[in-house]
């Protein structure tokens, strides 16, 4: 037995050795087109990534995309032009260690320091005092639950007028972290089967913390993050007095339907919910991106 662990140790270390040498691929021709059409502005010296693109002509109304993990803000493509048509300004960013975003490693990723990098974007594109709405995904869902938190009194408000939540972890990857009955035993992620391959998430091995072993585990703290401070930022969606709105895919693996469900609605009674057709899994937005901004401008055009 022994012996054969050598052989298996001793091949896999070669393979390992030229697999860490491989040149990152070159970025799809979409990939290219997205990066070109954003900007970067300095956080502590470093550059994080945003788009920022001026829409409907008489609509004074903002909207800040917050992505989930472990992609990018090009999660937001495929519903981009149809949120231009609705709002003044539609606006992503992608998370330090995320995307085109820098990715400083040793660094102690938090979910307050991502909230106060959205907070510094929008002062440096003069929209600090503007109402904002919030659509997050995912691990954006937490950082928007920061942004909601800082928001109420006596805090300095953060101005939202509304707030969107996609497919927010509840199982292995958990949104009201104090449910002990519906926490996996173990802090890895999920394989998710959502049939999108990692080139339509923007997954790259320039991009996504997946291809760094140092900078995945870095950021995946953010789930005992959310376990720590769940009474702040569970407690935040619970005190809000703003629009609350949940876009839910029934197939989502990291949500179990009706579960998932049943337990929103009962700790977010006030919160409207919009459920997409039966095979829509955890990225909505790419899989449907039609069913899910019609959900989502209703909702908006609801208030």
């Amino acid at each position: 037995m022994k012996e054969w662990w050598l052989q298996v140790g001793l091949l896999g270390l070669p393979l390992l050795a030229v697999y860490l040498h491989i040149p990152p691929p070159q970025l799809s021709p979409a990939l290219r087109s997205w990066k070109s059409s954003g900007s970067f502005f300095t956080y502590k010296d470093l550059n994080i990534f945003y788009r920022d693109s001026s829409g409907a002509v008489g609509s004074s109304d903002i909207v800040v995309l917050l992505h989930g993990f472990p992609t990018s803000s090009y999660d937001w493509s495929k519903i981009w032009e149809g949120l231009t048509q609705r709002f003044h300004r539609v606006i992503a960013l992608d998370f330090l260690g995320f995307g085109f975003s820098d990715k400083p490693r040793p660094h102690g990723y938090s979910i307050f320091e991502q909230a106060t990098i959205v907070e510094g974007l929008l002062r440096h594109l003069g929209l600090r005092h503007q109402r904002i709405n919030l659509l997050s995904h995912d691990y954006g869902d937490t950082v928007a639950q920061e942004l909601l938190h800082r928001s109420l009194p006596p805090l300095l408000p953060f101005p939202v007028s509304s707030l969107t939540l996609l497919l927010p972890g509840l199982s292995k990857f958990p949104f009201f972290p104090g449910l002990g009955q519906f926490l996996g035993p173990t802090h890895s992620p999920p394989r998710l089967n959502t049939g999108i391959s990692n080139s339509r998430l923007g997954s790259t091995s320039r991009q996504c913390p997946l291809h760094n072993n140092e900078l995945f585990f870095s950021i995946l703290q953010y789930i005992n993050q959310r376990k720590k401070h769940r009474e702040r930022w569970v407690g935040a969606l619970m005190s809000t007095s703003v629009p609350l709105h949940l876009i839910y895919g029934p197939l989502d693996p990291v949500n179990p339907h009706p579960e998932f469900l049943q337990l929103y609605k009962k700790v977010l009674p006030t919160s409207t919910v919009s459920v997409l057709d039966d095979h829509i899994s955890h990225y909505p937005q790419l899989e449907d991106p039609t069913g899910f901004l019609n959900a989502y401008l209703n909702f908006i055009n609801s208030f």
